[in-house]
């Protein structure tokens, strides 16, 4: 691959990879740990993912535990479940923190798929921006002649390539992820 692309498909991955990850953010009705990715503890005055201060489980389908290295994190890690966009009220007995997740209703599944696509948006446009960039990169380089014509229009192609085949992985991705969701 040319060096001068190499840029910017490091780029468009960024975006894909992100989307991605957003994805395993959202819950398909099922319990999945990395819905706690993005939720930190304030672990002695420094915020911490909750991963690093406790132990995460799966007991039940829709069930999560979590069982911090210390006690004294219980009411931190619950206060740090209340505050994030969860939407799901923890219990604690004493010792470990559950997390029960109800059944999606029909509604809330359909507001998922909305989101998910909003999210599948948002990195196409990121992509489309990368394309832009690239193309006025190789526009300039063509103006100061570092580059021929022709070889801009090589890169140009090259990049709208690039562009369409990104574009048609988060296609694929949101189409996959509201699938998941909408299966009951």
């Amino acid at each position: 691959m040319d060096e001068r692309l190499k840029v910017y498909e490091e780029k468009m991955t960024k975006s894909y990879d992100s989307m991605i990850r957003d994805f395993t953010s959202i819950r398909a009705g099922r319990a999945n740990p990395h819905v706690l990715d993005k939720i930190k503890v304030d672990y002695y005055g420094a915020p911490t993912p909750l991963q690093q201060v406790g132990n995460i489980s799966v007991p039940e389908p829709r069930m999560l535990q979590i069982q911090p290295w210390e006690k004294s994190l219980l009411k931190a890690i619950e206060k740090a479940i209340l505050a994030s966009d969860l939407g799901i009220t923890p219990t604690n007995d004493g010792s470990v923190i559950r997390l029960v997740f109800p059944e999606l209703t029909e509604e809330r599944r359909k507001e998922l798929v909305k989101d998910i696509k909003k999210k599948g948006e948002a990195a196409k446009v990121a992509v489309r921006n990368i394309r832009r960039d690239a193309n006025e990169t190789f526009k300039k380089q063509n103006k100061a002649n570092e580059i021929s014509e022709d070889d801009q229009k090589d890169l140009e192609t090259k990049v709208q390539k690039m562009t369409d085949k990104y574009i048609a992985d988060i296609d694929k991705a949101v189409e996959e992820k509201s699938k998941e969701i909408l299966t009951v």
